[in-house]
């Protein structure tokens, strides 16, 4: 078995650095490998700056991504609905209403997916729409 050993290099003299300290400007984060010194004369001189400002709590990223699954499902459902007679646009976001008569129709609801609570938020919320597989629905 190999060992891997890091060593932290401070990033303001080139000798070695005790740890990385995160900090953030403007919407960016930044990160600086200090030894002990420089870290404790980082945190000193924002100090001051630090003393004045509000705390502003992290809002995620942009919300769900597309999977390969959440895009097949958006075709069977349109697929469904043009057998069904719906005008629908071939690309874009699906009325909730066109979609709420094909869980109907087939059985499935995008309120399924098991995973979206480990977060705390409702899947609907997620930006979930696809359907847990049949082999995964609870059986009545």
């Amino acid at each position: 078995m190999q060992r891997l050993e890091v060593q932290l290099e401070d990033d303001l003299t080139g000798g070695p650095a005790d740890e990385t300290v995160q900090f953030g400007v403007e919407g960016r984060t930044y990160e600086l490998d200090l030894n002990a010194k420089h870290a404790a004369d980082f945190r000193r001189r924002l100090a001051p700056f630090i003393e004045h400002a509000r705390r502003v709590r992290h809002r995620g990223g942009r919300g769900a991504i597309r999977t390969a699954e959440s895009r097949e499902r958006s075709r069977q459902i349109r697929a469904w609905a043009e057998q069904q007679g719906f005008d629908l646009a071939a690309h874009g976001r699906l009325p909730a209403d066109v979609i709420a008569q094909y869980e109907n129709a087939v059985g499935t609801s995008r309120h399924a997916v098991p995973n979206a609570y480990r977060s705390g938020r409702r899947p609907d919320r997620l930006g979930l729409r696809q359907a847990v597989p049949l082999a995964c629905r609870a059986q009545p």
